[in-house]
Parts: structure tokens; sequence; C-alpha cells
């Protein structure tokens, strides 16, 4: 899985807030406010695509971008590829669940026991 840079988690973050797949120019008004210019979302979305963490498909004379996994896949894969850094996958685990909210703590014991999995 790729990581992203600021600019990609930030178009990242307009594709996952959306229903449907977006232009171009849709997520480059969704960041009007960063004072970007049109070819660098594109550009930034184009790369997107080469990394596998969006899809595209042809729209008349335009693309449409969809993330090809949710942000939750997204930050799991993060998270599994960080563990597979280690070398003692379980000691980081128990450094995981040491820094968790109670909340937090019981999401996870409550997945357990459902016996859920990605």
């Amino acid at each position: 899985m790729a990581k992203l840079g600021e600019l990609e988690r930030a178009v990242m973050e307009v594709l996952w807030a959306r229903s449907e797949p977006a232009t171009v120019r849709s997520v480059h008004e969704e960041l009007s406010d960063r004072d970007l210019a049109y070819t660098t979302v594109m550009t930034v979305l184009t790369r997107l695509a080469a990394k596998d963490v969006v899809h595209r498909k042809r729209s008349g004379r335009a693309w449409l971008y969809a993330p090809a996994a949710s942000r939750d896949e997204y930050v799991a894969e993060l998270m599994l590829e960080a563990l597979e850094m280690t070398g003692d996958r379980d000691s980081a685990l128990v450094r995981f669940a040491q820094s968790v909210t109670n909340h937090e703590a019981d999401a996870l014991r409550k997945a357990l026991e459902r016996g859920e999995s990605p």
C-alpha cells in the first residue's frame, strides 16, 4: 500500500468524503482554499491511479476517480505494513494496545469476540 504525501492525503480526503467518483475539476474545486493549479490536482490523481490508490474510468472526455479502498481499509493496511516492519509483532501489538483509549480497547475486544476480519 502506497504511503501518501500531504497533498495526496488531501486529495484522498475529498474522494473518501464523496459517494460518487469525482472529476479532476470537482476535486480541484473542493481544494480551492489551497490555491492549487488544476494541473497539479490532475497530476496528483494520475499518480494516485498509477499507485493503485484510486481507480479511474473514462466519462466522455474526462476521467472519473474513486478510491480503491475505504479510508478504514487504507489505514488498516498501513497498520499491517507497520507490523511487518518489526521483528516482534507481539511486542508491537502489546505496545499499540497499551496506547489505545478504553473506548478503542472495547471496540477491539468486541471485534475479536465476534471474530471480525477485514
